[in-house]
């Protein structure tokens, strides 16, 4: 029979001991052509679960903050973006090798655009259309704007009901999940990830790190009234910027 002392040292013990498995670890690899074993630099490395990112050096090698269970995503220009879960031998293991295969590009038939161009600039430039997506700013609040999309009468009146009547959608995925919001935050703020998103058009990084799908993103831009335009052709970063202000306007309103 263990005596009280005996059984609060030993409580002791497995507190410690728990607490040094749960702390994080730095797990350092090497990333490679899977074609050819050969190491790529710059490859983005993002821990999905802590919202870090790191980017390989010139030998293909990156460290980033890891634990048991957590989920890194690759992501390299003309390569398949890959999900690696980290396990105790990933972390154990100093000189491990993660793999990325080459994406095959098949180059289709490629039509410019159905717009006249005769290649001199004075005269090409009035042949292509502007966009006439309008922004409406609102004083008081923190964004540069609200897209309403035309000149129609209508459309300052959609901008206005997008912010007092906001996106169910939107709040049901964030305001419901405090950890997707924390999430959305610590993307604005590490600078390894807005550089990547801030290159990339296909809302895969987006995807992985909010955990939602695209047409997801498409319908919280539109419920935030940002135009067609918009939602086609921003990069990831200004896609994730819209997303946070939106929801952080609906706040500000919502205390009011």
């Amino acid at each position: 029979m263990l005596t009280l002392k005996e059984i609060l040292k030993l409580s002791l013990i497995l507190i410690i001991t728990s607490n040094s498995f749960a702390q994080d670890t730095i797990l350092k690899a090497t990333v490679e052509n899977a074609a050819d074993d050969k190491p790529i630099s710059s490859v983005h490395v993002i821990n999905l679960n802590q919202v870090v990112g790191v980017i390989t050096d010139k030998n293909g090698r990156f460290e980033i903050p890891a634990k048991i269970n957590d989920t890194l995503y690759l992501s390299y220009l003309g390569f398949k973006s890959i999900k690696v879960r980290v396990t105790n031998d990933l972390l154990k293991f100093k000189n491990s090798k993660i793999q990325i295969t080459e994406l095959a590009y098949a180059l289709e038939e490629v039509i410019v655009s159905p717009y006249k161009l005769t290649g001199y600039l004075e005269i090409d430039a009035k042949n292509i259309p502007i966009s006439r997506a309008l922004r409406y700013s609102i004083p008081g609040l923190p964004s540069r704007g609200y897209e309403g999309g035309s000149r129609n009468i209508g459309a300052f009146s959609k901008v206005l009901n997008s912010i007092f009547n906001p996106a169910d959608f939107l709040y049901n995925l964030f305001g419901k999940n405090p950890k997707q919001l924390k999430k959305l935050k610590q993307m604005k703020e590490d600078y390894r990830i807005r550089e990547l998103l801030a290159s990339k058009f296909d809302r895969e990084t987006l995807k992985e790190l909010l955990q939602i799908q695209k047409i997801d993103i498409d319908e919280i831009l539109r419920n935030c009234s940002y135009s067609e335009n918009f939602i086609v052709s921003a990069n990831d970063l200004q896609i994730l910027d819209a997303i946070s202000e939106c929801y952080e306007e609906y706040k500000v309103l919502n205390r009011k």
